[in-house]
């Protein structure tokens, strides 16, 4: 069974993020930048998938900037066994990515598609459930279990009220949480055999992709910053402010 796996390279989460001067977005000179963490629960739940000898080939993909090559080698010192690189300097949106990678699963055939459920940066949470729209798969988002037997998938996955379980015919994809496991480190030795292992690099051009943005960003902020609280002398007071100064009570 061959995996596509789509990791996305973010400024990493020990970072404090700064809003450009101009209000256009959000500063990355200078930036330590790494893989989207919930990408990398989706290379390790791959990567056990084929130590148990139920996959037999793990395909990392990445869209971006050059740059993304080492996000690329990361999943590839992790276990992954080659790459490919959808190079572009356009500020790629959820459903460019999701038809750039449908493209590659048309052309790969993949059994299954891991990604994590939300990149740390944009948050949007789009990306696998608008794949699983282009190609007509069957979908189970926020995966903390995942098994796999005779051709189907059962997933435990986390809702409101507990946990849900869901099985599915391959192919399939599925988005992971949190919970679904704790990546492994990457050893010197495999960092040093993934710059052997091969990395395609391709644009979206070449797959008959159009990628350009249908959203605007008119402006990037900081958020507020709270304000330090108050003692009230007794619970009169506390009601009348909760009146006429939070207005959370009629």
């Amino acid at each position: 069974m061959k995996i596509l796996v789509p990791v996305k390279r973010v400024v990493d989460f020990n970072v404090k993020v700064r809003v450009k001067a101009d209000g256009s977005g959000v500063d990355t000179a200078n930036v330590k930048m790494s893989m989207n963490p919930f990408d990398e629960i989706a290379v390790e739940e791959a990567v056990r998938l084929k130590e148990k000898g139920i996959a037999t080939e793990i395909i990392a993909v990445s869209c971006g900037l050059p740059a993304c090559q080492e996000t690329l080698r990361t999943a590839l010192a992790l276990g992954a066994d080659r790459a490919i690189l959808i190079t572009t300097d356009v500020e790629l949106q959820p459903l460019a990515v999701a038809k750039l990678l449908k493209a590659i699963v048309d052309r790969e055939a993949p059994q299954l598609a891991i990604l994590g459920k939300q990149a740390i940066d944009d948050d949007a949470n789009q990306t696998g459930q608008m794949l699983a729209a282009l190609l007509g798969w069957p979908q189970a988002t926020f995966a903390s279990k995942l098994d796999i037997a005779d051709g189907r998938a059962t997933v435990k996955r986390e809702v409101d009220g507990g946990t849900e379980s869901i099985e599915m015919a391959l192919p399939a994809v599925v988005t992971t949480d949190l919970r679904l496991n704790e990546p492994r480190y990457a050893t010197l030795p495999n960092i040093m055999k993934a710059k052997k292992k091969p990395l395609e690099t391709i644009t979206p051009a070449a797959l008959g992709v159009d990628v350009t943005p249908r959203l605007k960003t008119l402006k990037v902020v900081e958020p507020a910053k709270r304000k330090g609280g108050g003692r009230v002398a007794d619970v009169k007071e506390l009601v009348a402010k909760l009146r006429t100064e939070a207005k959370v009570i009629g």
